[in-house]
């Protein structure tokens, strides 16, 4: 068989793969690892996209979650919101056709961005249990409901409708899906009920209500009534630009020259800063896009490398707040202690983002162990790869000994501590397709530290009041102790029985006296002074560390 006839055979085996299809054969890559991951992936993907739909409808949501035990590890998870609904051609896409959506192209912050998720989910289901997914929409109150029946055609990755049809439904508008599937419910960390208790904590503006398989309902009613802003769209930044995707800008694009291009298909480039760029690259203003090769190309990425370009703008990002973050931590997390901060937008990648962060200390949390971590992107959780994560990173690298809470040499601090970690970003840079971690970028990982840093001197200043009010009273429960017995000395010495009750107060009147009243530990800890020194001193420590 001569080579020729061996290449001809291999070609016949050669086909197209449906983008279905290989997620079908590589649904870890999505976050259906196992059955109790892929139970936790399905609801936080309906979950999302119910919050989404309210938000971008101005409407303040309120979201059904079910899960019902249909024995042999098979489970049927019912999403039910508020929303707006979805219009009939758009349910069969949404929900049975794999990288359909509206978010991929768009720089703005959202929480679901390829158009994967929930028919991800939607595919595992039929994979596991060969049903389809039933799906209930109504759009108005004076419109019937939608109920339509859905499943993947894996070859093709388009959707197949086996019904459709209207029916009565209570809502005046929302949606519903229902899906069945192989699963296994677990309580406890990574589960389904942690997942929308940390939701509920980043979105204090969502009602949620819970019906696990076992137990009582779960109501996580919203502590604000406050509705997000919505963040506005952006151009992409030049300094976030790559030479592929540079080049198919430049392809697409519908400006006459490239100095066009770079003002209207960009932010922040002007006429002066275009000017700059293609001075630098050594191109001419009047050329036409089209006319940009490779090469070119690349002198207009070192031309934007090498100009000085303002930042991107920031109302793309929309952050939660100090004062909602707390609230949020504060409904479900029972502390003696809680400290809050939302930095200041910065850039990675010409990519806008900014870093949150929460920390509750003490109370009802538990003493032993490390810190619990929990963290969040575009206001929704990561329970897994916390060690994969640029968040964990961060914690790691902070002298977190510094503020009263032990830890060893590159490991996670240990102490009756609860740390909440927000990324608000246009485009949230996740290490995989599942979203379950933050890449370790240098720019996030410091935005982590000094978000902690802020946090940690308010804490120090806390603890440390802590040690010295009960040092206060240690030694003042050994002097109250020994009242009684000086009393009945002196009672004795002046042989004067009927001063006793008299001497006993003037005792207790003279400990207050000179030992002052005790400090209370609700505080501003921005207001106080005492420790300013050590805490200027740390202060130094750590900008030398940032350097």
């Amino acid at each position: 068989m001569d080579k020729q006839y061996k290449a001809h055979e291999l070609a016949k085996g050669q086909r197209d793969i449906s983008i279905a299809e290989f997620f079908e054969r590589n649904r870890h890559l999505l976050g259906f690892d196992n059955k109790r991951k892929a139970l936790l992936t399905t609801i936080k993907e309906a979950v999302d996209n119910s919050i989404d739909a309210c938000e971008e409808s101005e409407i303040l949501p309120e979201i059904i979650v079910e899960i019902i035990d249909m024995g042999n590890d098979k489970y049927r998870v019912v999403v039910e919101d508020n929303g707006p609904g979805i219009v009939k051609e758009q349910i069969p896409k949404i929900f049975a056709k794999l990288l359909y959506g509206s978010k991929f192209h768009k720089l703005k912050m959202q929480r679901g961005q390829q158009g994967i998720g929930i028919s991800a989910a939607v595919m595992y289901a039929q994979l596991t249990t060969g049903k389809p997914a039933r799906i209930t929409s109504k759009i108005h109150k004076d419109e019937p409901a939608l109920y339509m029946e859905v499943k993947i055609n894996t070859d093709t990755n388009n959707p197949e409708v086996l019904s459709s049809e209207n029916k009565e439904w209570y809502k005046e508008q929302g949606t519903r899906i229902e899906i069945d599937l192989e699963a296994t419910y677990f309580k406890g960390k990574q589960s389904v009920d942690e997942y929308l208790k940390q939701t509920a904590i980043i979105n204090p503006h969502v009602t949620i209500i819970y019906q696990p398989p076992k137990g009582d309902q779960i109501m996580l009613v919203r502590v604000s009534e406050e509705k997000p802003v919505l963040p506005n769209e952006i151009k992409p930044h030049p300094y976030g630009v790559e030479l592929g995707m540079l080049m198919k800008m430049l392809e697409k694009t519908q400006t006459k020259t490239v100095k066009q291009f770079l003002r209207e298909d960009f932010s922040k480039v002007g006429n002066k800063t275009a000017e700059d760029i293609l001075e630098n690259a050594g191109i001419l203003s009047k050329t036409k896009p089209k006319q940009i090769n490779r090469d070119m190309a690349e002198r207009l990425i070192k031309g934007i490398r090498e100009t000085k370009i303002m930042m991107p703008p920031t109302d793309c990002i929309v952050p939660i707040g100090a004062d909602l973050l707390e609230k949020g931590l504060k409904k479900e997390v029972n502390a003696e202690f809680y400290a809050t901060v939302s930095r200041s937008p910065n850039v990675y990648r010409g990519n806008p983002f900014l870093v949150e962060a929460s920390l509750a200390f003490g109370g009802m949390i538990e003493k032993e162990g490390s810190v619990e971590l929990m963290r969040f992107a575009n206001r929704v959780p990561l329970l897994y790869q916390q060690g994969g994560c640029g968040f964990t990173e961060g914690v790691v690298k902070t002298g977190w000994k510094s503020y009263g809470i032990q830890q060893s040499n590159g490991s996670m601090p240990q102490g009756p501590v609860v740390l909440v970690l927000h990324i608000a970003s246009v485009w949230v840079p996740f290490t995989s397709e599942a979203k379950e971690a933050i890449a370790h970028y240098p720019e996030i990982i410091k935005e982590v530290k000094l978000a902690i840093q802020e946090l940690g001197r308010d804490l120090g200043k806390y603890i440390n009041k802590k040690k010295k009010v009960g040092a206060e009273l240690k030694k003042r429960s050994y002097i109250e102790t020994y009242i009684p017995h000086i009393t009945e000395a002196l009672t004795e010495l002046i042989d004067k029985p009927e001063e006793k009750d008299s001497l006993s107060k003037n005792l207790s009147v003279l400990l207050e006296k000179q030992r002052g009243e005790v400090e209370s530990l609700d505080f501003d800890p921005t207001k106080n002074t005492e420790y300013d020194e050590e805490l200027k001193k740390i202060s130094m420590e750590e900008e030398y560390d940032e350097e």
